[in-house]
């Protein structure tokens, strides 16, 4: 079963000009259970809007969408999600594990379940259980924590999560992408947006990437690399002084280096240039793919 689908969803504002604004144009998305999936895009691309229309916090205009096969419109598609808003604002007055105990009462679970998932999480969260601890007095990487701890406190098949590492110290990072991670290991199927792309590299099965409110693209990790390269750097011993010079007149620029010549070839004239200079006595040492970083890859969306 698909964990999260949509199909043509879109999200239209009007000003209090009444000029319309489109944030979320023709989305289509399929999730599948068990999987990582992290949705990446610049400030204002559409993905805290998306997530609010997955969550129902907001009315779609065009289009549909689903949680385990049950529209976002009805309140029984929310019975077994987690959601960690972006900014977290809790009631002040309570302690990390009061807010905990609450959380539990909402989803109907009884008070032993209650008071052994409070200490669990507590202590895997690494937050403060004392009762003096208000939340109101709580840094952001704390209050970030506290909010992962409500969204997986009833044990969720889904969780949706925007910006999770925001505010979190590299350590508190490695947390939550252990626990991402360790859910995904018991079949929870995790979707988060995020704009850190070290975070998206270590634990995503696979990515997208959303700009001005449409889909650029969606894959694996593997299309990324597949799919940011055009050229091979290619190393050669024994090439001759007039080969060399060849290789200049076609705009090559063969560069040297100790006793190689290492050129830049294009990913469709590889074969053809292998097999020329083979031919002619060269010595081919090696090939390597001239390839992007993901940040590399993402910007190049960013920028067209």
């Amino acid at each position: 079963m698909t964990a999260i689908q949509t199909s043509k969803l879109g999200k239209v504002y009007t000003t209090k000009l009444t000029r319309k604004v489109v944030a979320l144009e023709n989305l289509d998305l399929e999730i599948r259970r068990g999987e990582v999936f992290g949705f990446l895009g610049p400030n204002g691309a559409g993905k805290t809007t998306t997530i609010k229309l997955l969550v129902n916090l907001i009315s779609s205009t065009t289009g549909e969408a689903s949680i385990l096969g049950i529209p976002v419109t009805e309140a029984s598609s929310r019975r077994n999600l987690g959601y960690l808003p972006e900014n977290p604002n809790y009631y002040g007055y309570l302690n990390a594990r009061e807010l905990l105990e609450m959380v539990g009462k909402i989803h109907g679970l009884e008070k032993g379940k209650i008071q052994r998932k409070s200490k669990e999480i507590l202590e895997l969260l690494n937050l403060p259980s004392e009762k003096r601890r208000h939340i109101s007095g709580f840094s952001k990487g704390m209050m970030q924590r506290v909010g992962l701890a409500q969204a997986i406190f009833h044990d969720p098949e889904v969780v949706i999560l925007d910006e999770p590492m925001s505010g979190l110290d590299p350590p508190g990072r490695k947390l939550v992408a252990d626990l991402i991670l360790e859910m995904r290991g018991r079949g929870k199927t995790i979707f988060f947006s995020t704009h850190i792309l070290h975070d998206v590299e270590v634990i995503c099965d696979r990515i997208g990437i959303i700009t001005s409110g449409q889909l650029r693209f969606c894959g694996t990790l593997a299309d990324v690399i597949s799919e940011s390269f055009t050229s091979y750097e290619v190393v050669l011993r024994k090439v001759l002084p007039e080969q060399v010079e060849t290789l200049r007149q076609k705009g090559l620029l063969p560069r040297n280096f100790e006793d190689k010549v290492k050129v830049e070839v294009s990913k469709d004239d590889l074969s053809s240039f292998v097999d020329s200079f083979v031919r002619q006595g060269v010595e081919l040492v090696a090939i390597e793919p001239k390839r992007f970083t993901l940040e590399d890859f993402f910007m190049g969306f960013i920028k067209g």
